[in-house]
């Protein structure tokens, strides 16, 4: 802008001979020029910088979000969408701004969800409650629901003893994690078409509650954690959309041999931490294609299960095994398995075998069974 001031002023000068008035008055013009220089780009910068600032926002709800936010809590100019409250020592929520899509409410002392504080959470889809003083009695009927936007819903750490109901149809994520939760409301996923993960483990519920009933609506499910409850059989009625099914730290001792026709997705499974003797596992429960990474540590196996041509991860670690053999454990003949790598190949590359009585070395058979082999652990 200097440099144009300049230029502009020296072609008034030539352009005028007797020139007083005319180089004073363009004088003027040159330093009001300098001077509003500045300013006008500032105001470009806010210009540019306004959606970046608001995330596309309208200025109108910009404001309003900013104007709006509660004493207590953060929210940032640069992420206007997200409130925090967390760690501040509340009893209850605050007025919550009108176009928040973020709230973070977690470490607080808040013991109830009254529908008032929530009326103005109706575009939050992320709601995190962890770690609060939450009993199912403070959870007022349709405060929940009534978040019509509402992805994702945490409440872990708090004191509830049932699942919250109802609940908003557009729920993807529910975690429920170490509440007192011993009782699945009849219908209470009714409708969660979308619901594809359900954390209810360190929870109290026993196997008269994971039930068909109890369960039903979860179409799309995916994910679903029990571990850490007082289950003492294999949950029945889980969805056949079931990849991830988690039950680590319950007292289940035996696995009905047809229960994995029902869930042909299933991919992980954790039984970590339960009862289960090789009399309750029959020979060929885990023989699904699906299975990838099947997790038994610290049960009371005495033998190795057959191990299915797909699966890639197998901890047994910590049960009572003796021994290990590739004519009892290869789910194909070892002579079959030729020296390319193919599909008749099984696809196991992780082995533990640690915490058991079986001492080395690994029988050839077994390595001539799982060529792919990376890592065994003994």
């Amino acid at each position: 802008m200097h440099v144009q001031g300049t230029a502009f002023g020296e072609s008034e000068r030539n352009q005028t001979s007797p020139g007083c008035i005319q180089t004073t008055q363009t004088s003027r013009k040159s330093r009001f020029g300098s001077e509003m220089a500045p300013l006008l780009s500032l105001l470009c910068i806010l210009c540019l910088a306004g959606p970046v600032l608001s995330q596309d926002m309208p200025y109108e709800e910009y404001i309003a979000q900013i104007q709006a936010c509660p004493q207590e809590c953060n929210c940032p100019r640069n992420f206007p969408h997200a409130v925090y409250c967390e760690n501040k020592g509340l009893k209850s929520i605050p007025k919550i701004p009108p176009h928040t899509w973020y709230l973070y409410l977690q470490n607080n002392l808040i013991e109830a969800l009254s529908a008032d504080a929530l009326r103005n959470a109706t575009q939050v889809r992320w709601l995190n409650l962890n770690r609060n003083k939450i009993t199912s009695e403070g959870v007022e009927e349709g405060a929940l629901n009534a978040m019509s936007h509402l992805v994702h819903l945490y409440m872990d750490d708090n004191l509830l003893s049932s699942v919250p109901s109802p609940l908003p149809a557009s729920l993807e994520h529910l975690r429920l994690a170490r509440n007192r939760i011993s009782k699945i409301p009849a219908g209470v996923f009714l409708g969660l078409e979308k619901l594809n993960l359900l954390d209810l483990q360190g929870n109290k519920l026993l196997d008269d509650v994971v039930t068909e009933v109890s369960l039903k609506g979860l179409n799309n499910l995916v994910q679903i954690n029990l571990a850490k409850n007082q289950l003492s059989s294999m949950p029945l009625g889980l969805p056949p959309t079931t990849t991830q099914l988690f039950l680590d730290g319950n007292n289940i001792e035996k696995i009905p041999a047809s229960y994995f026709k029902g869930l042909p997705k299933v991919a992980f499974l954790r039984l970590n931490h339960n009862k289960l003797g090789s009399n309750g596992v029959p020979k060929n429960v885990f023989n699904v294609s699906s299975i990838l990474d099947l997790q038994l540590s610290h049960n009371q196996l005495t033998e190795v299960p057959l191990i299915p041509s797909g699966l890639e991860h197998l901890h047994l670690d910590h049960n009572k095994i003796t021994s290990v053999s590739g004519s009892n454990v290869c789910p194909v003949s070892v002579d079959a398995v030729d020296d390319g790598v193919n599909e008749s190949v099984p696809r196991l590359r992780y082995l533990r075998l640690d915490g058991n009585e079986i001492k080395p070395p690994i029988p050839r058979d077994v390595i001539l069974c799982f060529r792919l082999l990376r890592s065994i652990v003994i």
